[in-house]
């Protein structure tokens, strides 16, 4: 079974803490600078306070290939706004000014990074109070590129699994991996049906036979009923394309409007509920 990396970040403290406490870790994910830069900071303060246990900020670029309508639509109201990755940093540094214990994730693509130059970016992500990196184009064979870079600087890099992650793959792609194991339950992009519990449990239990680290289940999860069935069978819930949703739903002409944090905090409120309403299983 493999070891997770020696480091601990506070995705490891929080996972830990809500193990002993015996339940799932609500994941939401949020565009940085979406629908610009003001409401998206509004958001991501309100978030903590609203059940979120871990945040993940996407970074806007320009070809977001694995990413679902929903999110495709986010990225591109950021990148019209004015968001870049310097700006998503600047997020995260804002953030940090009021809390320094809820887990930052940065999710995105290897392009800005590599532009913005490799070791660069790993000393800003980390003193701004970045926690751990999901680069979804980076494979387990170019981990030279960042993954081991930000491995040494301390940071988790996390890596996702899905339905077609088979045995022999399974090693390769949990090798490097730290923080928690991302569970993409169904396959396609983001946003797609909703997964169920009963696929879910034995996939969770067979990349737990292969690692320590937790696992926490994404893509589709988008009410308090689908997060609750994944939290009893899992050791996190990742939602997105929901939340994003929320906010464009909140929008007049492409604008924010008095509803757009509320509707995303009472969004996740709900959820949290939820999650925090399942009854463990086996994860």
């Amino acid at each position: 079974m493999l070891t997770p990396w020696p480091m601990t970040t506070r995705i490891d403290i929080r996972f830990a803490d809500l193990k002993a406490q015996g339940r799932a870790a609500l994941v939401t994910f949020v565009t940085g600078g979406d629908p610009d830069y003001a409401h998206s900071l509004a958001i991501l303060k309100a978030l903590p306070k609203a059940g979120a246990d871990v945040i993940e900020i996407g970074v806007p670029f320009t070809d977001p290939m694995a990413d679902g309508p929903a999110i495709q639509a986010a990225g591109l109201r950021a990148l019209h706004a004015g968001q870049t990755l310097n700006k998503t940093l600047q997020l995260v540094r804002e953030f940090r000014a009021d809390d320094d214990t809820t887990p930052i994730v940065l999710m995105g693509y290897y392009n800005p990074i590599y532009v913005h130059g490799v070791d660069k970016f790993l000393v800003e992500a980390k003193q701004a109070g970045v926690d751990g990196l999901i680069v979804v184009d980076l494979p387990p064979e170019e981990d030279d590129e960042l993954c081991l870079p930000a491995l040494k600087s301390g940071l988790n890099f996390i890596r996702l699994a899905t339905p077609t992650t088979d045995a022999k793959r399974l090693p390769k792609v949990l090798s490097n991996t730290a923080g928690f194991v991302y569970y993409v339950s169904i396959t396609g992009v983001t946003g797609a049906a909703a997964p169920s519990a009963v696929n879910v449990g034995p996939a969770v239990a067979r990349i737990k036979g292969h690692t320590h680290l937790p696992v926490a289940v994404g893509f589709g999860v988008r009410d308090a009923a689908s997060a609750k069935a994944i939290a009893s069978v899992a050791d996190g819930v990742v939602v997105g394309s929901a939340l994003v949703e929320a906010v464009r739903l909140s929008l007049h002409e492409g604008k924010a409007t008095e509803r757009t944090v509320a509707d995303v905090v009472a969004l996740v409120e709900d959820i949290a509920a939820g999650v925090r309403g399942a009854k463990r299983g086996a994860a």
